[in-house]
């Protein structure tokens, strides 16, 4: 992706977000100078910050997806079962917009449809590889209430509406009507290593620098492996 389209959807995404009444906090809109610095060093090491990606596949608006990392526990944590264990993402799926099918070994997490349009999972459990089962029915809470899918059943959320994914769950989402506005609340999450996708394709994109950035992406700390 150029910085210049990064760029962009980076103001559409912080004013569609504000259009809900949620707003991101401070370090959000630190310089990148400052974002670099001594005193954020624990927001870069925790992978807090702006994501964009359209997953290698230079078409965001085909398959992409906007994420800001609010807060993040530490993997070590989880590892030893106290101290912050959780994380929080709010994500934008556009209309139509692919987030390709994917599952999580270590992560389980809510997905929020905090308003917009209808936010569509598309749903399959693992069978004992860890790949996609294609004939095994799929449970999943919503808000609390077991639904059970057949193998790439589709559950449709609307605003206010939430489903618990759990590690191994397969999903795939898009908006439908309109884009969304989706929450995640979540165990600790590792994007460099807890994201198993069925296509062979990258979680982060690689980034053709042709204007200055306005905000570094989390993809783009050089603590995290970026330059």
């Amino acid at each position: 992706m150029k910085r210049s389209e990064i760029n962009r959807i980076l103001r559409e995404s912080d004013a569609f977000i504000r259009s809900f009444g949620y707003r991101l906090p401070p370090f959000a809109y630190f310089t990148p100078e400052r974002i670099l610095s001594e005193e954020t060093a624990d927001i870069r090491a925790r992978g807090m910050g702006w994501d964009i990606t359209d997953y290698g596949q230079g078409s965001f608006a085909d398959m992409g997806l906007f994420l800001f990392t609010v807060r993040n526990g530490h993997l070590a944590d989880l590892k030893q079962g106290r101290g912050m264990l959780y994380a929080e993402k709010i994500m934008i799926s556009r209309k139509d917009q692919i987030s390709p099918m994917h599952r999580h070994n270590l992560k389980a997490e809510d997905i929020i449809n905090r308003g917009g349009g209808t936010l569509v999972l598309e749903l399959f459990a693992s069978d004992e590889s860890g790949a996609i089962d294609r004939d095994a029915t799929v449970t999943v809470p919503v808000d609390g209430i077991a639904r059970r899918f057949a193998a790439g059943g589709r559950l449709a959320l609307e605003p206010g509406e939430s489903v618990t994914l759990l590690p191994g769950v397969w999903h795939a989402f898009w908006g439908e009507g309109a884009d969304v506005l989706v929450g995640e609340v979540s165990t600790v999450n590792d994007d460099r290593s807890d994201n198993i996708f069925e296509q062979d394709i990258p979680r982060f994109t690689d980034v053709q620098e042709d204007e200055t950035p306005l905000h570094l992406l989390v993809s783009d700390y050089p603590d995290r492996g970026g330059k």
